[in-house]
């Protein structure tokens, strides 16, 4: 495929490496590398090979051409904090190193790699960074999750920049000088430019507000700006390579390839998609000036991670691209990495044993998810309310048979918010409930419905409440008028600082609500490892009926 398009070349779909060994029952990290050096996977393939994607022979390319380059890239975001995905990837990057057999080889983030306040979570995700070898992260709302003293103290021994060429940081802030807009990163003679970006959205997604206090974010229009005003600069140094780590989500990634011209590479975050293969008009687009674009999503929680193999010509546009999507799960946590997280966290405690648990839902945003039942019954039969709640967007993990440590809690719900009990009144827990329900129709599913213990609750796929009903402590069910909910009638409602200060638009936003009664300096997974040390044998996790989800 050789098509013209305003007289520049079309990319070719021609990409590097072997169709048979991409499709191997074994994980790969380049198209190159020796089969025997990864471990048996089980044989249900992750993804189908888009036929756009690989070459239909199963010939070794040639990159002996001077006047073109060839790059594999490792990409990661989205990680928020899984410190047991972590340890997975630094044994995935170890290969990606010893078998990659590009003339150039980066490892590059798009932001949320740290997730939360918790200083040691934060401290082990930066140290991961470290660790692999990435040389820049974008800045994702996550990373935002800490104050900015807490924030420039986990980035104090980070050996890679972080990037955002749309943020404005106050000159007193902790943070100040400690963002760059965009770098010019060197590998084997040969310089590429890269340019972060931080969401616009930010404000509806990060833990805690202080960070925005200190660090603005620009919107869209001046942020695709700013973009192109770090590109010229980067052309004006005589780079034709760029990279832009975006961590604006992919509709917006979509907006910044066709309004801006320069861009090679798009690495996202943000919305959590996984773009798999490369497909014309979905991941592959062209920018103002014509000249193609790659774009590459990597899902969430690190469950994925990805390698894009790519070949400029002399001019620095792409004539070849290859997007490699590797299951995580796959790889083995190696001894060495979990040592070394051990070495920063400590050693994790044994709580107890799961007897029986489902698997975990297919999307938890938007699902009755028995894992996070848990926990949110744990809230609130250790804080005595008449009810908690909990967003599911919360939930990051799910729990294995077997025993479980203190490590597997901060692995399902890893933010670290710190816990409250509210008053809240009827209307206010309907039109929060109303609000999680329009996950099923908004884009991503974003933001989750909620989980609650102490209520029944039934909403449609379509999004819309129809009934609900309070739990009492003594079993009965008393319904609630979701048409006419009382102001006045409250419940004691344990929940977290982000769901009471109005994250998500669960609640209005308000830093100081009349309705929080008392606070507490620890996060749900403390209450919920107390919960499961405290029961009386091992646990059955099991589906219920607290949220019902009808087709309508």
């Amino acid at each position: 495929m050789n098509l013209m398009i305003n007289g520049l070349p079309k990319v070719s779909f021609k990409a590097m490496g072997s169709v048979n060994q991409v499709q191997s029952q074994q994980p790969q990290l380049a198209p190159q590398m020796k089969q025997d050096t990864f471990e048996k996977i089980d044989s249900k393939s992750e993804a189908k090979v888009p036929e756009y994607s690989y070459p239909q022979n199963t010939s070794t390319p040639q990159y002996s051409k001077p006047d073109r380059t060839t790059t594999s890239i490792f990409y990661i975001s989205d990680l928020h904090g899984k410190m047991t995905n972590m340890e997975r990837i630094c044994e995935m990057a170890r290969l990606f190193d010893a078998n990659s057999t590009s003339s150039t080889k980066l490892k590059l983030a798009s932001g949320d790699i740290l997730l939360g306040s918790n200083p040691m979570t934060n401290k082990v995700a930066s140290h991961f960074l470290n660790w692999i070898g990435v040389k820049n992260n974008g800045l994702g709302n996550h990373e935002l999750d800490a104050t900015p003293a807490a924030l420039a103290e986990s980035l104090k021994d980070a050996k890679y920049n972080l990037l955002a060429a749309n943020v404005t940081v106050k000159p007193n802030s902790p943070m100040a000088g400690k963002i760059k807009k965009s770098v010019i990163e060197e590998n084997n003679g040969i310089k590429f430019g890269v340019i972060g970006t931080a969401p616009s959205d930010a404000l509806e997604r990060v833990g805690t507000r202080e960070s925005l206090e200190d660090i603005k974010i620009d919107n869209i229009d001046t942020t695709i700006k700013k973009i192109q005003e770090e590109i010229d600069k980067l052309k004006a140094q005589n780079i034709d390579k760029i990279i832009l780590l975006s961590h604006s989500g992919k509709d917006v990634d979509k907006r910044i390839v066709q309004e801006t011209s320069g861009i090679d590479i798009v690495l996202g975050g943000h919305t959590h998609d996984l773009y798999k293969g490369v497909k014309e008009g979905e991941n592959l687009l062209y920018s103002k000036s014509g000249e193609p674009v790659v774009l590459t999503q990597i899902g969430k929680d690190g469950e994925y991670v990805g390698v894009l193999n790519v070949e400029f010509d002399k001019n620095g546009v792409l004539t070849k691209v290859q997007n490699n999507v590797m299951r995580t799960g796959s790889f083995t946590r190696k001894l060495p990495f979990k040592t070394a997280v051990e070495s920063i966290i400590g050693k994790p405690e044994v709580l107890g044993t799961i007897k029986s648990a489902p698997p975990s839902p297919k999307d938890r945003l938007i699902a009755n998810n028995p894992h996070g039942n848990v926990i949110v019954d744990a809230m609130k039969n250790e804080l005595g309310t008449d009810i908690a709640i909990l967003n599911a967007g919360n939930l990051r993990g799910f729990f294995a048979e077997g025993e479980v440590d203190s490590r597997r809690i901060n692995d399902v719900t890893p933010f670290e918010d710190k816990m409250m009990i509210c008053n809240l009144s009827e209307k206010q827990i309907v039109d929060a409930i109303k609000n999680g329900a329009k996950s099923f129709v908004n884009p991503g599913h974003k933001p989750g419905i909620l989980l609650v213990s102490g209520l029944n609750y039934t909403v449609s796929d379509k999004g819309q409440l129809i009934d609900l009903s309070y739990i009492d402590k003594q079993g009965n069910k008393i319904p609630i008028n979701i048409n006419n909910p009382s102001t006045t009638k409250t419940y004691s409602v344990a929940c977290d600082d982000f769901f009471a200060y109005g994250g998500d638009d669960y609640l209005p936003v308000n830093h100081n609500p009349d309705y929080v009664v008392k606070k507490f300096d620890v996060d749900k997974n403390v209450y919920t490892a107390k919960y499961i040390k405290n029961h009386n044998g091992p646990i059955e996790i099991k589906e219920d009926d607290r949220i019902k989800i009808v087709k309508s």
